[in-house]
């Protein structure tokens, strides 16, 4: 085994945080997925630590609330949750189409 080879099997925290955080992204619904998933890759890491709280905070709701905040149909029940429901909104509204190749 080459050392390439090596460094991409062995873990750290941050890799086995993120891994976790994807497949919690991935939800019963397509249109969940379509606005989470690119959310994590292109932004996530650029978040401050009280929004990558609430990323994780928002994961634990229900698809369907998550579908109703993120379609803007009702805000979000927790107030603190709102500024990243609109970042994640940001985010799809705004980003490059290529986001959305291999989804």
């Amino acid at each position: 085994m080459t050392d390439a080879t090596l460094s991409s099997c062995t873990s750290t925290p941050e890799t086995t945080e993120r891994n976790r955080l994807y497949w919690q992204s991935r939800r019963g619904m397509w249109e969940l997925d379509l606005l989470l998933i690119p959310f994590l890759d292109g932004r996530y890491n650029q978040l401050s630590e009280q929004l990558k709280s609430d990323y994780k905070r928002l994961l634990i709701e229900e698809d369907q609330d998550l579908f109703v905040w993120l379609m803007r149909r009702e805000p979000t029940k927790d107030p603190s949750l709102q500024a990243l429901v609109q970042e994640i909104i940001d985010h799809a509204e705004h980003g490059s189409l290529d986001q959305y190749k291999g989804l």
